[in-house]
């Protein structure tokens, strides 16, 4: 398919506003794409990679602001182009308005890639631009690094904006910095590949929580139909979405379940992990058009993914070497990495100072210790459980671990590798569960329904999370300010947004600057600055990327902010690497806190 055939379909759809003639819509695409079906299940959502996978394109608004400077034409400058969004609030808009094409160079005529968009056609008809081939050339640029690779994403850009028509740059940009907006969510393409290919959408369904893959799941369902996407498992090596919790009481559980599983909640980060002995890989021939899985994790017998679906096997060797000495057979856990000292559980931000390591991991091993605690188990000797009832599912838990790491603790604490899971029906035992569990230094307890499945990305009431009566927030950072003095060249004040819950927007309900050490300042800068779109003075916008943790003592009313609300002395946390915007807290949320208070 034509480039522009795609394009020209997105602003169909930006321009329709009921769900049912969106979903239309995305069904008649589908039906057309042919070889094209698996990438643009992504592209319509804004996606260039599968939901599984923790590639990213890895480029900045500048670069890209860079590149459409370029092949817009020597009189346009990168300020050039952040001056016009400043004014007109799209990067795509803002690409279209400039006439590209003809733009001379080396990036123009290769493209930066191996078989590349450019392919010796720098500055032909746009009509020429394939959605295969932007998926390439996308692909190639994710794959730059090291030294120079900055440039080489540049012209990768230069020659994808040079052979674009006004109606493709539009797109191009947005796709490039996850700004496609258009109004296709995950639901939109579920129903889409249900009708477009005449499947349930209950099987539909059941596979993308199996393969977190719409572009697959997508094409399977157009070619095998419903008995391929019942044949679609777990896979060793892909990670799903991780069931979520929200917010409950015990006589929530005890009303809704009449007895709850009770496990003391941990202060640490999620993590899944995927388990073989005879190595995790996968034959990239079997994705048939999807070019876009990785190996990262072929020949390793461990991979360790965090929430968000990132590998985070080489910041945390000690868990993949524990899970490795102590397991024999294929697995995917569920569970968390807890940073201790001495036994006793340190506060959050520590396991992610680890998460976030990319060097000289050997000495922050030796700074900072982690625990693993497994609470459940998803896959187990070739055994999907995923429709297993939880009480089953931990025994699975415990049977994949050899006796050495099978303890006498009943209680949960550090002896075993394994959380402990209590059923019962009473409030008193659920309180000194509970009462452990803070004695122990960690959070409090999680109440599960002893009949609940697994549902990988589902919040629901089947998981319920108890902590004591100290409100927190995830929100996210929208703007900043620099330091002064001493923190002059450190941003030292960050303006936070809570997400709207049916869109992709984010409104404003304070800002944060306490409870924040100069190191941290400095490690926040470092985090930031990349995601920074314009500069006025000491403040900055800055694309909605990072989550922070924000405690606070009340939700006040307020017309500073956009919201409506502001937070009363809110005090810095940490930063939520385990999340990205779309699951950081919702105005609704906010609301909602608001009025309980």
């Amino acid at each position: 398919m034509q480039f522009g055939e795609f394009a020209d379909t997105a602003a169909e759809i930006e321009e329709l506003s009921a769900d049912t003639d969106i979903t239309e819509r995305v069904t008649r695409l589908f039906a057309q794409a042919g070889d094209d079906l698996p990438v643009l299940a992504r592209f319509v959502q804004g996606r260039v990679f599968p939901a599984w996978s923790s590639r990213t394109l890895d480029i900045g608004p500048n670069y890209c602001y860079e590149a459409i400077a370029r092949a817009a034409g020597a009189n346009v400058s990168a300020d050039d182009v952040e001056d016009r969004l400043a004014e007109v609030g799209d990067v795509g808009e803002v690409a279209a308005s400039y006439d590209f094409g003809g733009q001379q160079g080396l990036g123009a005529f290769t493209g930066g890639g191996a078989g590349g968009a450019g392919g010796g056609s720098g500055g032909t008809d746009a009509n020429d631009l394939t959605v295969a081939e932007v998926a390439v050339e996308l692909d190639a640029l994710a794959a730059a690094e090291g030294s120079g690779s900055q440039d080489k994403k540049i012209d990768v850009l230069f020659a994808l904006f040079n052979r674009a028509s006004s109606a493709e740059a539009r797109y191009l940009a947005r796709l490039v910095l996850s700004e496609m907006r258009i109004g296709v969510g995950e639901g939109t393409v579920r129903d889409a590949t249900a009708d477009a290919f005449e499947v349930p959408v209950e099987a539909v369904e059941r596979a993308l929580q199996v393969s977190n893959d719409y572009g697959e799941v997508a094409r399977v369902a157009r070619d095998e139909g419903e008995s391929g996407l019942a044949a679609m498992d777990l896979e060793l090596g892909r990670p799903v979405q991780a069931m979520l919790a929200q917010a409950g009481t015990v006589a929530d559980a005890l009303d809704d379940w009449d007895e709850a599983a009770v496990e003391w909640k941990y202060d640490g980060a999620r993590v899944q992990i995927h388990y073989d002995p005879d190595g995790l890989s996968w034959d990239a021939a079997d994705d048939g058009a999807d070019p876009t899985r990785s190996d990262a994790t072929a020949d390793r017998e461990v991979a360790i993914f965090s929430r968000n679906m990132e590998d985070v096997t080489d910041p945390l060797p000690e868990i993949a070497e524990y899970v490795a000495d102590r397991l024999d057979r294929p697995a995917i856990l569920d569970g968390e990495v807890v940073a201790t000292e001495d036994g006793d559980p340190l506060p959050f931000q520590e396991v992610l100072r680890r998460f976030r390591r990319k060097h000289d991991v050997a000495r922050a091993r030796e700074e900072v210790e982690l625990d693993l605690f497994a609470f459940d188990c998803l896959h187990a000797a070739g055994e999907d459980l995923l429709r297993t009832p939880l009480p089953e599912r931990h025994d699975r838990l415990k049977s994949v671990f050899d006796a050495e790491s099978e303890s006498d603790a009943e209680d949960g604490s550090e002896a075993s590798a394994v959380s402990s899971l209590h059923i019962t029906d009473d409030p008193e035992e659920i309180a000194e569960i509970e009462a452990e569990a803070l004695d122990a230094g960690h959070e409090g307890i999680m109440l599960k329904n002893p009949d609940s499945t697994y549902s990988p990305g589902r919040r629901g009431k089947n998981w319920l999370k108890r902590k004591p009566d100290v409100e927190s927030l995830d929100l996210v950072v929208t703007g900043a300010e620099w330091g002064e003095g001493r923190r002059a060249s450190f941003l030292g004040t960050f303006l936070l947004s809570a997400r709207v819950e049916a869109g992709e927007s984010f409104e404003t309900l304070g800002k944060v600057a306490t409870g924040i050490t100069d190191e941290e300042l400095e490690e926040l800068t470092e985090l930031l600055e990349p995601h920074v779109r314009k500069q006025e003075g000491q403040e900055v916008e800055i694309a909605p990327e990072v989550v922070f943790e924000v405690g606070y003592e009340e939700i006040q009313e307020s017309p500073t902010y956009s919201s409506g609300y502001a937070l009363r002395f809110p005090r810095f946390l940490g930063v939520r690497d385990d999340k990205d915007p779309e699951s950081a807290d919702s105005l609704a949320r906010v609301e909602r806190l608001a009025d309980e208070q």
